[in-house]
């Protein structure tokens, strides 16, 4: 008893291709027994023939990795691909850097804590990258008050 006949009508009425049509193995006698079109249609309409869903890729784990990311996650010395200033420019570092203690060379000017002379001076330091950063600025003017 074959039903590869019946199989490819019911592909083609249901507009699916042959390996997503599933005939219930209780009523295989019954398929078997329909010649037409219609005999087909009947049995897709009284459910003995039935169309199976699209598996597709899940995305499940996509997105827990994602969400692990996003924490920080996963972001090691194995999973960086690039070299370390493709991944962070140097340019945007200095930018950050530099604008960051002009800040903080103002702000000290404004409240007083360094001279004018001293905000050149220090400021000229900075433009020439003497300062790694914020904190190495407080931690040179603290030792030269002292």
């Amino acid at each position: 008893m074959t039903i590869k006949s019946q199989r490819k009508i019911a592909a083609k009425i249901m507009k699916v291709g042959a390996n997503r049509v599933w005939i219930n193995p209780d009523y295989i006698d019954k398929v078997n027994g329909a010649m037409t079109r219609q005999d087909i249609r009947n049995l897709i309409e009284s459910g003995v023939i039935k169309k199976k869903a699209i598996i597709g890729t899940s995305r499940v784990r996509a997105r827990k990795i994602r969400i692990q990311k996003l924490k920080g996650s996963r972001k090691g010395k194995g999973s960086r691909k690039g070299a370390k200033y493709a991944r962070f420019n140097r340019k945007k570092a200095w930018i950050l850097k530099i604008r960051a203690l002009r800040r903080h060379l103002r702000e000290l000017r404004k409240e007083n804590k360094i001279t004018l002379e001293e905000y050149r001076k220090l400021y000229l330091m900075a433009s020439g990258g003497f300062f790694r950063n914020k904190k190495h600025l407080d931690v040179y003017l603290s030792k030269r008050v002292k």
